[in-house]
């Protein structure tokens, strides 16, 4: 009840955006965990033709996210939200109707540079729409995209029984509705781009060192995360030889997200310091993978899922908080879009590093994987606390008021 009560107590724009990412996670996991068996089984592709496609996908997200948050500073953060969910609606629809490479690929193209638009813009958005509060703000956020990346993933597995196409233009109508919503609800916010055009807001952003050395830091915060879909499912598989195993890695993290979230968050804030709370969340994330690295089993294993869902629920909020705090207001969008682009670049090398951790280990050196998670936990806490000591990280987000700046209506 305390969790709907304040939701309610954020501007529509700010309902909207959580309901938003609650459908983008459902719809986006609705799909693409299914997407490879998919273009094998049915369609029939070759492995380096899925692998091509898959690569195609994820390096539009990954690559464009500057783009992403340049055009939300310069454009309007609403204007490119709406695009981009409009993109990925298209995007997914042609994976349920094509069945050439071309059209696939197409449809990479189309669902990346979707994610790589609103991805940033949406964070933008809300960071600006929640003023003060903007702390609470993602830490909801943090619930919706969980809930939602829950409950794709069981949705996708009874459609599926059906078949893929209507499976993917379920996830394409899903992104369907969220466009025509945005375009109904969320307020338009004017842009005041700087006048140095683009690249002067790249150069800015790219120079500001405190910046840079925080995004570095915090890498391991997103290569953790990203064992949720590598690292932990496939020791839940191995450790009870079943592979609906890997479900209840994030049935534990739903439950403990919506149980805990916002009142973590909501306490940690009322002490202040949020630095040490980005580093302790970053240090527990680490030592969460110390327990199944020589204690095998599922029950160490979903102790290390809880610890590393409460490490996400106490660091990320703050750290999406800050974000902001680097630069001025009219730049958050090309602060997001970098901070991303870093971050997916980091998360790409990370679970590449995972992976071979995980070959090289599977005979006689098993903790090995798990070890390596944990240092790269404790390396990112250190690198956010050398930072903190250095006083080179804003004291608090940049103050912004909740009402927009420049015009508004509901159009």
């Amino acid at each position: 009840m305390r969790t709907w009560h304040e939701i309610r107590r954020f501007p529509p724009a700010v309902r909207l955006l959580l309901v938003n990412q609650f459908g983008v996670n459902t719809g986006f996991y609705l799909l693409i965990p299914y997407l490879a068996t998919h273009l094998t089984e049915n369609l029939g592709l070759s492995a380096a033709a899925v692998g091509i496609v898959l690569g195609v996908r994820n390096l539009s997200q990954q690559g464009l996210f500057i783009i992403g948050g340049s055009a939300s500073d310069r454009l309007g953060a609403r204007g490119v939200i709406i695009a981009g969910c409009a993109l990925r609606t298209l995007g997914f629809a042609l994976f349920a109707l094509g069945d050439g490479l071309a059209v696939l690929l197409a449809a990479a193209v189309l669902s990346g540079v979707a994610g790589a638009l609103f991805n940033p813009a949406v964070r933008a958005y809300l960071a600006q729409e929640a003023g003060e509060r903007r702390a609470e703000a993602f830490a909801l956020f943090n619930v919706f995209a969980t809930s939602g990346a829950l409950v794709g993933p069981l949705l996708g597995s009874v459609l599926l029984l059906v078949d893929f196409r209507t499976s993917a233009l379920t996830a394409a109508g899903i992104f369907a509705v969220l466009t025509a919503a945005q375009a109904l609800v969320l307020p338009v916010r004017k842009a005041e781009p700087s006048a140095g055009g683009v690249l002067g807001d790249w150069r800015e952003v790219l120079g500001n060192r405190a910046f840079l050395a925080f995004s570095f830091a915090v890498v391991g915060l997103f290569t953790l995360e990203s064992q949720l879909y590598l690292l932990l499912p496939d020791g839940a598989r191995r450790a009870t030889g079943w592979d609906g195993a890997a479900g209840l890695v994030f049935l534990v993290g739903t439950v403990a997200n919506l149980a805990l979230q916002l009142r973590i968050t909501r306490a940690l804030k009322s002490l202040g310091n949020r630095a040490g709370w980005i580093t302790g969340g970053l240090a527990m994330m680490g030592l969460s993978f110390v327990l199944p690295a020589f204690s095998p089993g599922l029950l160490p294993l979903l102790a290390c899922a809880l610890l590393l869902y409460l490490g996400l629920m106490v660091a990320q909020p703050f750290v999406m908080e800050l974000i902001p705090g680097f630069g001025r207001p009219e730049l958050t969008g090309t602060y997001f879009g970098i901070f991303y682009a870093v971050s997916g670049v980091a998360a790409a090398l990370g679970n590449a590093a995972v992976g071979w951790a995980m070959d090289s280990g599977a005979r006689n050196a098993v903790w090995l994987p798990w070890v390596s998670c944990a240092l790269c936990g404790l390396l990112s806490a250190l690198g956010v606390a050398w930072l903190h000591r250095l006083g080179a990280l804003p004291a608090r987000s940049a103050p912004q008021s909740a009402v927009p700046v420049g015009e508004r209506s509901t159009a």
